[in-house]
This record gives structure tokens, sequence and C-alpha cells, in this order.
């Protein structure tokens, strides 16, 4: 006797297994727009103005010093500001080449387990630099220079050995640098080239004595070439609870 064909019941939406990880979430500086489209540039900010005393101190210490160190906790602007200074540089002419780098301490030894290359293990803990990048320059225009290698996004040991000359550099996260680390970066700096250190020294990922920060900032503030601004809570410029929030916290 034939076999009575097996009926093919649609699987429901229901009964469907779902994911829990992409396969590829995968994210790379040079890849596609969120959308995937790679050749579609979107919106980004033209022009940047201080929205706090401090912020305008800070963008005024940039802007006549080669070197300058921003303290304040998170949400100040430190950041996004030192990019926005150093992409204007480079629109002016002024430098040739933008450098960025920050310490990935949060990956600890757990990069050899990451998988891809090196640009690949490190790119999430760039990615905040890349994210203030974007917002100045537009994604479009961000890919052809670092393609083209006019800004650079690198790890703090890729600055070992370099003489950094007519480049902007910024140093983020710097509150996760050792003495000598931040010692190392302040040797790169080089003829016409700016630097700008930011960073909490209030909130280290470092074990307790370890961070530099601080005490790079005290003995640099004698210097009347060097420009150390102190950001404050009334500085915060992201949402009105993170400020409250750091009072208790």
């Amino acid at each position: 006797m034939a076999k009575r064909p097996a009926r093919h019941h649609p699987q429901s939406k229901s009964n469907s297994v779902i994911a829990l990880y992409p396969t590829d979430n995968s994210w790379h500086p040079l890849g596609e727009d969120e959308d995937g489209e790679a050749g579609r540039d979107k919106s980004y900010m033209r022009k940047v103005r201080p929205q706090s005393e401090g912020q305008k101190q800070l963008m005024e210490a940039i802007r006549t010093h080669n070197l300058s160190v921003a303290l304040g906790p998170a949400g100040t602007g430190k950041t996004f500001l030192a990019i926005s200074a150093a992409v204007e540089a480079f629109d002016e002419g002024k430098v040739s080449r933008i450098i960025l780098s920050r310490p990935a301490v949060e990956a600890g030894e757990s990069l050899g387990f990451l998988p891809g290359d090196l640009q690949d293990k490190l790119a999430p803990y760039l990615r905040p630099l890349y994210d203030a990048l974007s917002d100045r320059l537009g994604g479009k225009r961000l890919r052809a220079c670092i393609a083209d290698g006019t800004i650079e996004v690198a790890p703090i040991a890729y600055m070992r050995g370099r003489t950094l000359n007519n480049a902007f550099i910024v140093i983020d996260e710097a509150q996760n640098c050792t003495y000598g680390q931040i010692k190392m970066l302040l040797t790169r700096l080089g003829w016409h080239s700016t630097m700008v250190l930011t960073g909490d020294p209030d909130q280290t990922d470092l074990l307790p004595g370890l961070s530099g920060l601080a005490d790079i900032a005290n003995r640099l503030r004698s210097l009347p070439d060097v420009a150390v601004v102190d950001l404050a809570e009334s500085d915060i410029v992201r949402h009105p609870l993170v400020a409250s929030m750091l009072t208790v916290l």
C-alpha cells in the first residue's frame, strides 16, 4: 500500500525559532551605513557652539594651545568638542591628518578570543570615536578619510615610537592610561601639531593608584603653554537625569 503523502504545514510565527543573536552582528568603520546604503551620506553637524561656560573655556583652550587637557564627568562634551576642533583644523588646512586614540582597557586579555583580525577585535572599543567623527563629517566622508589614511583611529599601543607632525591628536578616556603611558603619548607631539587629552579621573577602570591622568594634569598646570580645563556637573549636556545621578553615585 502506498504511503499517504505527508501534509506540509507552514511553520507558524509562534513556533518558529528566532535567533537570540544575529548571525553577523559585526560592526566595522568602513562598512555600510545602518540603512545598508554605503554611498548615501547622512546629516551631520557643520557648526559646534559651546553649551556652557566650561565648554566655552575648553574650546578657547584648544584653539590657543598646542596641548590641552580636559577633565570632567561623563556628558560634559569633552570628546565631542575635541574631535570637533580636530575636524575644523583639518578642514581649514591647519593639519594634514587626524589621529584619535583610546585605551582598550575594558577588552583586557579577551581580545585574543574575539573573532577576526586586530582591526575587527578593536573596532567595538573604538566605536565612540567613530560615532563622534560621523556626527561631524557624515558617514560617507568618514569612510573616505579612513580609507586614505587622513583619519586614523588606533589603540594606545600603536602610538609608541611615533612622532606625529602636522596632526591633530585626541587621546580619549585618558584616565585609563598609566602615568608611563600618558608620558609616552605626550612625547609623540611633533611640529605643527595639536594634542588634546580627555578623561575623568574619578571614572578609571584601572586598579587604584594606577591611573596617571590626575597626576599628569596637576604637573602640567604649572606650564604656561599647556591648558588644563576642569569641567563640572553644570557643564553636562546630556539628559538632566545624568547630572542628578552623578551627585549621588
